[in-house]
């Protein structure tokens, strides 16, 4: 399946989930059920994994902890806070590049309207 066919199943899950349940309950909350509802539609979903990268020849065994991968191809980043700042845009990046993956999604369910908490980045060109 290609990056943008899992993005599409996310983004609908996504709002789906933001729909029946809204606003302001904990990140994990909606971690926990945007999982179930992904692996429900045929995806396989990571939650929580370490990622490791090299840097200046060392290897660091968990540089990071994505909240979410999915098929191995797409990293999801998952808040639930008032407004997104600009830290939030780079830490997704920078897990893209240090990953190797090329598309993640910065999912704000803090957001009164889903799609307006919807952001796609891209490491590179898919």
């Amino acid at each position: 399946m290609h990056e943008n066919e899992i993005g599409k199943i996310v983004v609908d899950q996504a709002i789906r989930l933001h729909k029946e349940l809204g606003p302001g309950l904990l990140e994990s909350v909606y971690e926990t059920l945007l999982a179930h509802r992904l692996q429900m539609a045929g995806l396989r979903v990571e939650c929580q994994v370490p990622i490791a990268f090299c840097f200046d020849g060392i290897t660091f065994d968990q540089g990071f902890r994505a909240d979410m991968i999915i098929e191995d191809k797409v990293i999801l980043e998952l808040k639930s806070v008032e407004s997104l700042n600009h830290a939030h845009y780079k830490q997704l990046l920078t897990y893209l590049k240090l990953s190797g993956l090329k598309l993640g999604f910065l999912l704000n369910f803090g957001e009164a309207v889903m799609k307006n908490g919807i952001h796609r980045i891209i490491n590179g060109q898919l």
